[in-house]
């Protein structure tokens, strides 16, 4: 009997513990919307932030509840797009494709390295030495960072800055946000014009950093019908809302920092 009583108390208060936690589950549940556990699973699941928010679940509680739009998603593009709406039965047009651009042309042939960096092989570790290695303290570290945080393949480093293959990219922002000097953005991939520099030096110390390098002049904003461009501390800016890509800049630029990307069109018909 010594060890019967113990038994039986401890199995008593496991079935009292039982029923209080059933009961505070009862009282306190938070009712789940099943749209917004449907929409979770019709996302790619990639959390990677481009929508605005903290990843794929938060995004579908936002559409559910706070009237978030549907075709935020970038990595999902239409096919997310068209599921979100068909499981809140509002017909749902994707947003634009989006694809990365760098701002910053200085390949190993355009700029020198102030030292040699023997530390942890990454840009944001070079970053912290002196600005990194670079004679433009503005332009890429070249130690991709950028194709390592990339899941898709997209990025490739080569001459000493990352090259993509927008084809494969599915705008996840993941390269944008990693990059310690903020280089690389997405913008819709029907503008087709990018500024290829990021320096804030004068014209002089601009050139004697890389050989690409943008001196400043404002001919790219003084020549734009559009305001699309504004030159900000030496640094030109595009406006893509106001940019209608007649590449006017393109022309006018000395240094060739801005360039035109040409439409690909497919190879006429042999007759």
């Amino acid at each position: 009997m010594e060890y019967l009583y113990p038994i039986l108390i401890f199995a008593v208060m496991g079935i009292l513990f039982g029923a209080l936690l059933v009961v505070i589950s009862k009282a306190f549940a938070v009712e789940t919307d099943v749209r917004a556990v449907e929409i979770t699973e019709s996302l790619p699941g990639a959390n990677c932030g481009a929508c605005g928010y903290a990843g794929c679940a938060d995004y579908a509680d936002a559409i559910v509840h706070k009237g978030a739009p549907m075709n935020a998603c970038l990595p999902g593009g239409a096919n997310a797009a068209a599921s979100i709406g068909e499981i809140m039965g509002i017909s749902v047009s994707a947003a634009e494709r989006m694809i990365p651009v760098l701002h910053c042309s200085g390949t190993c042939d355009a700029t020198k390295r102030k030292f040699n960096f023997d530390g942890i092989q990454t840009c944001t570790a070079a970053k912290h030495f002196y600005g990194g290695t670079g004679l433009c303290s503005y332009g890429c570290l070249g130690l991709g960072d950028c194709a390592a945080a990339c899941e898709n393949d997209v990025i490739s480093i080569q001459n000493g800055i990352p090259v993509f293959c927008t084809e494969k990219c599915v705008s996840c922002n993941k390269c944008a946000k990693v990059c310690p000097n903020g280089l690389i953005e997405l913008r819709s991939e029907k503008k087709r014009v990018d500024v290829h520099c990021s320096s804030r030096n004068n014209g002089k110390v601009a050139m004697q950093a890389c050989e690409n390098a943008c001196i400043g002049c404002k001919k790219c904003e003084k020549v734009c019908k559009f305001d699309a461009i504004l030159v900000e501390s030496t640094y030109p800016i595009i406006d893509y809302d106001k940019c209608k890509s007649c590449g006017l800049c393109v022309k006018e630029c000395p240094r060739g920092c801005i360039t035109k990307v040409a439409v690909k069109r497919a190879a006429p018909v042999q007759a």
